[in-house]
């Protein structure tokens, strides 16, 4: 199951994106850039950096996401957004003694399929701990024929088994991470992955970041979501065909997050 934390951010995000946009139109010093900002004239400054197209001021607002629950084809897809951060459990050291996965939807409500899903996946597992264990033996073996004492010896051979085990490992395996990205790319994130004709698993992520930083900056985020929502749907025709429906969607989305 998936699972999403908003679990830092920038403090008063709204308030340093406009005082970064008061020094961009204003003489103002830097002793004094925060001097009567208050919600107001913040939402106004915010409103004109919208108006006018000038995105640089929201980068310096960042927001730090903890992620579980998610597969590893999720992750090929998310760190394709090159301005973020990303911190991953690695397969490397961490063995998946414990392994779980997640079911695509459309998979969950075809019985057959799904049996023949879950058989795959239990059979990944066993063939996963299997080899682990088989490449463990044989490294541990070697290293003490090289005299390296047995304890040091099964350390590093776990680690050596892990790394080439999980090639084994299906898309479908779950991860946990942690991301970090400024409003701009939080903005293009949305624009692109809040958008029906994304993949279901990244949409729901993209949905529930969305959802956690609207009532942290409602006037930063407010017209964050798909490209739809403030204009024809740039996806031409492969549009999803039912705009307003995505409207809707978003609409409520606001009003539920409680900003």
């Amino acid at each position: 199951m998936m699972t999403v934390r908003l679990i830092a951010h920038t403090p008063e995000p709204e308030k340093v994106v406009a005082a970064a946009a008061k020094l961009c139109y204003s003489d103002s010093h830097i002793a004094d850039l925060l001097d009567g900002l208050d919600e107001e004239k913040t939402a106004r400054f915010l409103e004109m950096l919208s108006d006018l197209g000038h995105a640089s001021p929201i980068e310096h607002a960042s927001f730090t996401f903890g992620i579980e629950g998610v597969s590893r084809s999720l992750l090929a897809q998310i760190t394709r957004h090159r301005i973020a951060s990303f911190s991953v459990q690695s397969q490397r050291y961490v063995r998946l003694d414990d392994f779980r996965y997640v079911v695509p939807p459309a998979i969950e409500a075809v019985p057959e399929a799904k049996a023949a899903f879950l058989a795959s996946m239990e059979q990944d597992a066993q063939n996963y701990l299997d080899l682990a264990h088989k490449l463990e033996e044989g490294h541990a073996a070697r290293l003490m024929a090289e005299g390296v004492p047995e304890k040091e010896a099964r350390r590093k051979a776990e680690k050596m088994a892990n790394e080439d085990a999980r090639f084994v490992l299906p898309n479908a395996c779950e991860t946990k991470m942690v991301v970090t990205m400024n409003a701009r790319s939080l903005h293009n994130f949305f624009r692109l992955r809040c958008c029906e004709r994304a993949q279901w698993e990244i949409r729901a992520l993209a949905d529930e970041m969305l959802r956690l930083v609207y009532p942290v900056a409602p006037h930063l985020f407010g017209a964050a979501g798909p490209g739809c929502l403030s204009g024809p749907c740039p996806e031409g025709k492969m549009c999803c065909g039912h705009p307003e429906a995505v409207r809707d969607k978003y609409r409520a989305l606001r009003e539920g997050a409680g900003a």
